[in-house]
C-alpha cells in the first residue's frame, strides 16, 4: 500500500476513533460536613446510572479557603449555599457543568441532563412553582423566598456566568443570588424538565423521577424521614456504596 493511503487510513481510523468518545460530564456536588453519607450515596447512584465517564467534584468548604473565606450566616442552609456558584470560576468559564445539592439520589443516567445543554442560556435550572410558608433544616429555619430550591440542580454555560467571581461572592446577599439577580436578563436563565429536580413532600409521588432531592432531610436522618419517598432506594445504594467484595 502506497504510503500515503496509509496514512490517510490511519488518519481516518484517529478521527472516528475521536467522534464516538463520549464527552466527561463535569459534576459538581455540595457536600455539607454534617452528612457526608449523603454526599457519598449520592455519588454511587450517579455511577451506577451513568453511561458516561465523569469528573466529580465535592465543593467542600473546607477545600475552598484558599478562593472563598466567607463567614457563615444564619439564613444559609447548607456549607456549601454559596460555594455552589462557584462552578463557573472551578471550570475558568469553559464548556458546561452540573451543579447538585449532596442530598440527592439520581435514578436516571445523568448524560440525559447533560444533553440538555442549550447556549441561548447562561444556566438552566427547575422551575418551581412558588412555595409559602418556611423551610427548617437541621434547625435552620428561613422564610421560602421566590426561586426557593431553583439553584439546587443548576446546568451551567459556563462562560455566560463572568459574573459569579470569588470576590462577588463574599459579598452578595443570599437571596439575590440564589434569585439569578446576577444575570443580566431573565431569558437567560433556562428551565430543565420536572423530574431533575423531583422535591420529596413538596410534589405528589412521582415514580418517573429522574433526580429525587429530600430538600426537607433525606433518610440518612433517620426517624420518620427513613420512610420517606424513595428511602428504600436509598438504602439499597447506602449498601452499594459500603460493599466489599471478598476475594
Amino acid at each position: 500500500m502506497p504510503s500515503f493511503i496509509f496514512r490517510f487510513f490511519n488518519t481516518l481510523k484517529r478521527s472516528s476513533f475521536l467522534q464516538i468518545q463520549p464527552e466527561l460530564i463535569r459534576i459538581f456536588i455540595g457536600y455539607d460536613s454534617r452528612e457526608p453519607i449523603a454526599y457519598h450515596v449520592c455519588v454511587q447512584s450517579i455511577m451506577e446510572t451513568s453511561s458516561f465517564p465523569l469528573s466529580i467534584t465535592p465543593l467542600r468548604l473546607s477545600n475552598l479557603k484558599y478562593i472563598f473565606d466567607r463567614k457563615r450566616e444564619t439564613n444559609q442552609f447548607t456549607d456549601f449555599s454559596y460555594t455552589r456558584f462557584l462552578v463557573p470560576y472551578l471550570c475558568q468559564y469553559q464548556g458546561w457543568a452540573i451543579f447538585i445539592d449532596g442530598d440527592m439520589l439520581i435514578r436516571e443516567d445523568i448524560s440525559k441532563l447533560w444533553m440538555l445543554q442549550n447556549n441561548d442560556y447562561a444556566v438552566m435550572v427547575v422551575k418551581h412553582p412558588e412555595f409559602s410558608g418556611s423551610h427548617t433544616f437541621m434547625n435552620n429555619t428561613a422564610t421560602i423566598f421566590p426561586k426557593f430550591n431553583w439553584s439546587s440542580v443548576m446546568l451551567f454555560n459556563n462562560s455566560k456566568c463572568r459574573a459569579l467571581m470569588p470576590d462577588y461572592l463574599k459579598t452578595v446577599d443570599y437571596q439575590e443570588l440564589h434569585q439569578f439577580k446576577w444575570l443580566l436578563d431573565e431569558k437567560e436563565l433556562g428551565s430543565l424538565p420536572n423530574e431533575w429536580n423531583h422535591l420529596v413532600n413538596y410534589y405528589p409521588p412521582n415514580s418517573n423521577a429522574a433526580l429525587v432531592h429530600w430538600t426537607l432531610g433525606g433518610p440518612y436522618l433517620g426517624g420518620k424521614l427513613e420512610t420517606a419517598e424513595f428511602a428504600d432506594e436509598w438504602y439499597t445504594m447506602r449498601t452499594k456504596a459500603l460493599h466489599i467484595q471478598e476475594t
